[in-house]
């Protein structure tokens, strides 16, 4: 039976684990592999991790560090960063990992999504979708860590997204990367409404309220969650952490 799924994001760049706001200020906070040890001890849903200097750096996607993850990681493991290719999608897949997430290069060519829905399944292929706002307040689909804009409308990409097979669909809110004050309700009210393949929404989640209410709201979504589950207090100390027993009964 489907359930919702609260999913830890984490951000790597050669191979540190960092935090980011609104896609600037890299800041590295440790190792991921202790991370993925410590959400491994936290039973969490299901972990992404994302090569954040993969694209723009024109890099492979780090077959070394993906399988160290993979054979770390007791829970199911999305992978994204650098894919461009559904060879490289496949060879992911055979590190172990359980899905592959794709970007810029998937939303440049709908054929390299079928492509590697052939070969590693519908069900295993991700496609994030990166928007911030315009200073007209309109949404944008932004690539290359929000360096370049994508000239399509949002809805009808996920529109033709759904129709070209993909398994799965993330959001992620550039505006809200970081910040911590809550989810963009009115951006993802728009692509619910529209989508009906699974969809996980990232950006914003500040506290565990946050969280639980976007279940209510959704009954059924995927939440990303990346500096609510690796800082803590208003300093931001590092502490890798998780939602309480309390928290999870309530979706769980």
């Amino acid at each position: 039976m489907l359930r919702s799924r609260v999913i830890p994001c984490l951000l790597v760049h050669n191979k540190g684990l960092v935090k980011t706001v609104k896609f600037k200020s890299s800041k590295y906070v440790g190792d991921p592999i202790n991370a993925v040890k410590i959400f491994n001890e936290k039973q969490v849903d299901e972990l992404i991790v994302l090569d954040v200097g993969a694209t723009v750096e024109n890099n492979e996607p780090d077959y070394q560090m993906i399988s160290n993850l993979a054979k770390e990681s007791r829970m199911p493991l999305c992978y994204g960063g650098g894919v461009k290719t559904a060879d490289q999608a496949e060879k992911i897949i055979k590190l172990g990992v359980e899905k592959v997430a794709i970007s810029s290069a998937a939303l440049e060519d709908f054929e390299l999504i079928k492509a590697i829905g052939g070969l590693i399944g519908r069900q295993s292929v991700v496609i994030v979708i990166d928007v911030k706002k315009s200073l007209f307040g309109k949404y944008e689909v932004v690539t290359h860590n929000a360096s370049k804009r994508i000239k399509m409308d949002l809805l009808l990409l996920v529109k033709e997204l759904e129709g070209v097979g993909v398994g799965e669909i993330v959001i992620n809110s550039v505006d809200n990367d970081g910040v911590m004050k809550g989810f963009d309700l009115k951006l993802l009210d728009m692509i619910r409404d529209v989508v009906s393949v699974p969809l996980t929404f990232l950006g914003g989640a500040g506290c565990a309220e946050d969280i639980v209410g976007l279940i209510e709201r959704y009954k059924i979504v995927g939440i990303g969650v990346g500096s609510f589950f690796v800082f803590k207090g208003k300093y931001k100390a590092v502490l890798i952490s998780y939602l309480s027993r309390k928290d999870r009964g309530k979706y769980g």
